[in-house]
């Protein structure tokens, strides 16, 4: 294994050219493609902030957003499943990927349902879910999402501190390969109310986007 329990090159698992589950086309919620090609003048964001199934329910009734899934995303093994990613040896995240219109819903925004929606000082882990697929991410499609996500993480970090958190742990790395996850996994929560939701945040609101305070 790498740095931080991540695996190398060398050690991920090999994966395969294709995927091997079926991948579903539509959003359960609301109908809209979960894959290329999105609608013309649509944004993308991808985020890591613990246990997918809770992470996108966040994001999936925000205004402006045309569809969320759940995937892979920063690793090395391609077309993993969830039984590689839980074991350690993909190096990928669990994902969820935000497709939005940007001239209804700023990323800003998306970045504060991000930090406020998960603990992101606690490593490779979220509450009780303890994993390298568990750690806060934020990867990014160009450069201004790239500073963007930089002084939100720095803002965020400060008012944390002052609530006595420790540091913040999130990455923040070029977006690579995103990986849908298999049917069962996409939009968990909405088909299975009741259902496991580990993530939960720190309380502390963060002050960036239209309409913070």
């Amino acid at each position: 294994m790498g740095s931080f329990g991540l695996p190398t090159p060398e050690t991920a698992l090999p994966g395969r050219p294709q995927p091997g589950y079926r991948v579903p086309e539509r959003h359960w919620v609301n109908g809209n493609r979960l894959a290329p090609p999105f609608p013309e003048g649509t944004a993308v964001a991808v985020f890591g902030m613990g246990c997918f199934w809770g992470a996108e329910r966040k994001f999936w009734s925000l205004p402006g957003v045309f569809a969320t899934s759940v995937g892979y995303s920063a690793g090395l093994t391609p077309n993993p499943s969830y039984r590689e990613v839980c074991s350690g040896r993909t190096g990928h995240n669990e994902a969820v990927r935000v497709v939005f219109h940007p001239e209804r819903l700023a990323y800003a925004t998306l970045l504060r349902t991000f930090w406020e929606s998960h603990n992101p000082t606690q490593g490779m882990r979220q509450g009780n879910d303890v994993g390298t697929q568990y750690r806060s991410g934020i990867y990014v499609f160009d450069k201004e999402q790239e500073a963007e996500a930089i002084e939100s993480r720095s803002v965020y970090g400060e008012r944390v501190a002052a609530r006595g958190f420790g540091p913040i742990t999130t990455e923040i790395v070029a977006a690579g390969d995103y990986f849908l996850a298999e049917e069962d996994h996409q939009q968990y929560l909405a088909k299975n109310p009741g259902g496991y939701c580990g993530l939960g945040g720190t309380g502390v609101a963060c002050p960036i986007g239209p309409g913070a305070g």
